[in-house]
């Protein structure tokens, strides 16, 4: 995974294109704690109505999460619906003018009714689905293809999202993947459950799930019970692909390539709150990795931590390229206990302050540990939700206390630290004071003895000028690490 974890390191903005079906998702949340009287049906009593991008608009969604400037190519009906989703969609990172209104169509809307029983977490109780399945007509055909060429001259990528909703026609696939190959822009689909697959020949790679697949068996001329190596083996040579991800839920992914041994890629455990749109960022996640330059297998195990972070939210949420990062790293095993470099730390600030985590910092040598230095790290947890532990590293010791300090090895030190539930985070620091990781971090709260003034803390200027506080907590009488080393020496 090495190769994975530098590509992420170096990640750099790119173009893609999202061809397919574009929805509206509507969750409409509400109380479900009594029964209708007139039928043996739960009465939803309507608190908000949530709209989200959904299907091909969700894939575009998730590629601007990950650094895409995203065309979108696809139909809504010229409606107030399909307003309200350009309106989802409206973004710097992602072009609408590709999206064309079809008189003739409604816009896709899948509204989703969502009951909170007895203050629990909330849960679906019922899907309506508002759509037209039928096959674009010619001229609209012509539209979207006219815009589909002007989109992808410039694209890194070509993402067609294929939910059976009439857009995706076998003309339609045809053309955007020869029109793509041309130019050799890679095409990734995402296809619909059909009966036939043809429709997707030629494209770089195809992302079907197990039952999806299962679906195309009998055309192949293979058993319902064939199995997976055999039905993507089958699936790869008939539709002459670069490389097949055929996804397998908990058992993760199947990995097929020209001339190469089937990959089985696993999936860290995960608990599952809703699959919906964990195909979409499978097929964002490839299409990011591999405008990196990343080889299959890496661009699998990517999308692989995007779809597993994906199905822990509940509906459509696009998931930040720091969040996968970090959930790639700890997969590796590059993040061994708490210790953190400062590119890591602030990689994992980033997505603490995404998800809306007050920050909080403190430091210190932290040679001998004391109940003093416990009630420091005890009082600075309670500023927020996330602390940060600077430690100066050895040789930052020995110029502050002098050649006899530390007593402690700074990993010593730091593996000391780690074990404190109070503690998120530690950073080894080699300067005599951490202000390069305070003017990085920028915590909300600096915490500091009260032994100190605010106006000498180091870093309070930089803290308070980014709207943030500092904190002196009251410190406990007599108990210091030059104390404790005198009485030993005493003894």
């Amino acid at each position: 995974m090495a190769d994975l974890l530098e590509h992420l390191a170096n990640w750099r903005p790119f173009k893609a294109v999202v061809v397919g079906d574009f929805m509206l998702d509507e969750l409409v949340y509400g109380d479900a704690e009594r029964l209708s009287p007139d039928a043996p049906v739960p009465v939803l009593q309507v608190e908000r109505i949530d709209r989200r991008a959904g299907g091909a608009a969700n894939v575009c969604m998730d590629l601007a999460a990950i650094g895409a400037t995203v065309h979108a190519i696809g139909v809504t009906g010229d409606d107030a619906t399909g307003d309200l989703l350009r309106d989802e969609l409206q973004s710097p990172s992602i072009n609408v003018d590709g999206v064309i209104s079809d008189d003739g169509r409604p816009t896709t809307v899948k509204r989703s009714l969502i009951g909170l029983a007895q203050h629990r977490h909330p849960q679906k109780m019922f899907r309506l689905d508002m759509e037209s399945r039928a096959p674009l007509g010619a001229a609209a055909v012509a539209s979207l293809l006219e815009r589909f060429d002007a989109a992808v001259a410039n694209a890194d990528v070509v993402c067609l999202e294929d939910y059976g909703k009439g857009v995706c026609t076998p003309e339609v696939c045809r053309e955007v993947i020869a029109r793509a190959k041309a130019l050799q822009v890679p095409v990734i689909v995402d296809p619909a459950r059909l009966e036939d697959f043809s429709r997707y020949a030629g494209a770089s790679c195809l992302t079907p799930n197990r039952s999806e697949a299962l679906g195309v068996a009998k055309s192949l001329g293979l058993a319902e019970d064939v199995n997976v190596e055999q039905l993507g083996a089958a699936l790869h040579a008939s539709l002459d692909l670069d490389a097949l991800v055929l996804t397998l839920d908990r058992d993760g992914a199947l990995l097929i390539e020209r001339d190469s041994p089937p990959v089985q890629i696993p999936t860290v455990a995960r608990e599952v709150y809703d699959v919906t749109g964990a195909g979409d960022m499978v097929l964002a996640a490839l299409a990011g990795a591999l405008a990196q330059g990343a080889s299959w297998p890496d661009a699998t195990r990517f999308a692989n931590v995007a779809a597993g972070l994906e199905v822990e939210v509940f509906g459509v949420q696009p998931i930040p390229l720091e969040r996968i990062h970090h959930a790639v790293l700890q997969e590796a095993g590059s993040l061994r206990g708490k210790r953190r470099t400062l590119d890591e730390l602030m990689l994992e600030v980033t997505v603490h302050r995404g998800e809306g985590r007050r920050i909080v910092f403190t430091n210190g040598c932290f040679d001998i540990i004391h109940a003093g230095h416990i009630s420091l790290l005890r009082q600075a947890a309670t500023f927020g939700d996330v602390l940060i532990v600077g430690v100066n590293s050895d040789d930052s010791v020995r110029r502050l206390k002098g050649p006899e300090r530390p007593v402690h090895h700074e990993d010593d030190r730091v593996d000391v630290l780690s074990e404190f539930e109070s503690v998120t985070a530690v950073v080894v620091f080699d300067d005599d004071t951490p202000m390069e990781i305070i003017r990085a971090v920028k915590p909300d709260v600096l915490v500091k003895g009260a032994d100190y003034d605010k106006r000498d803390v180091v870093g309070a200027d930089v803290v308070e000028a980014a709207g943030g506080r500092v904190e002196l907590v009251p410190l406990m009488t007599g108990r210091s690490t030059s104390a404790a080393i005198d009485r030993i020496r005493a003894t």
